[in-house]
């Protein structure tokens, strides 16, 4: 073979190692610069998360302080972007006071404040629960609590923050009216409501607007010194019972109506 044709074949060995090396290069710039906006999306996820969260609590605030308050009105921001906030329907609040074999209800329709990402963003593990507000109870018996319950879950493909809202149930007073005690039992009940249910994303006020506060009054007869409330909602049905005097009791369904718009 001639001299010249051998110098040929060596020179060219040089040119398609650098062309390989060249494109090598170029595919793990591409797939490190892929994994670098992978990270820094699920990053940017993760902090709206947490800052929805915080602005979720902030809401809930916004409606126990307008939801004794006739007209009165406050709100909380929001920033989505990578997920979505919606107004979704909460169910039907089924409250019924019994007491010696009699009993009394009411029911309610809610509208629950729903935020939702998807899991490439944040993921806790299918099934996933817990509660940042509240708990699993549909009733609340202490003055302090709050009427606000929170979850955080997981589902399918999504991560979600739950804002919805509780009973509270409370003897306020026993008064002697000529020979008999009569017990007073408050039902306090905040209804939220919303014009249209809608989905919002960008920079927006989420606004808590008190619309209405209704009462309704019960009488009952008590000789076993205690009744028993159950609130129901989608299935699940939460019970309290309550210590009276025997003699009558007086059941106050005071339902306060929060309508949120943004």
């Amino acid at each position: 073979m001639p001299r010249s044709l051998r110098r040929d074949k060596k020179a060219v060995s040089p040119a398609i190692s650098m062309t390989i090396i060249s494109a090598v290069t170029i595919i793990l710039v591409l797939v490190a610069g892929s994994f670098a906006y992978q990270t820094l999306e699920r990053q940017r996820g993760a902090s709206e998360f947490e800052t929805v969260k915080k602005s979720v609590i902030a809401f809930d605030d916004a409606v126990r302080d307008v939801a004794w308050d006739l007209d009165g009105s406050r709100s909380s921001s929001f920033t989505v972007d990578c997920g979505r906030l919606q107004l979704v329907h909460g169910g039907m609040l089924v409250i019924k006071a019994s007491v010696d074999g009699g009993s009394v209800s009411q029911n309610v329709s809610t509208v629950s404040i729903q935020y939702s990402i998807g899991t490439n963003y944040v993921t806790f593990g299918d099934k996933y629960k817990t509660y940042i507000l509240g708990n699993g109870s549909h009733v609340v018996t202490s003055s302090v609590e709050s009427f606000g319950r929170a979850l955080v879950d997981q589902k399918g493909s999504w991560a979600n923050i739950t804002l919805s809202y509780r009973v509270r149930v409370m003897r306020t007073r026993v008064e002697k009216v000529g020979s008999d005690n009569v017990n007073y039992v408050d039902i306090l009940i905040i209804k939220t409501a919303a014009p249209r249910l809608s989905t919002y994303v960008g920079n927006f006020d989420l606004i808590a607007r008190n619309v209405g506060i209704t009462a309704n009054s019960y009488n009952l007869t008590c000789t076993s010194g205690t009744c028993n409330i159950s609130v129901s909602l989608g299935g699940s049905t939460s019970e309290c019972d309550l210590n009276l005097e025997p003699g009558k009791v007086v059941f106050n369904f005071v339902t306060a109506e929060v309508q949120v718009t943004v």
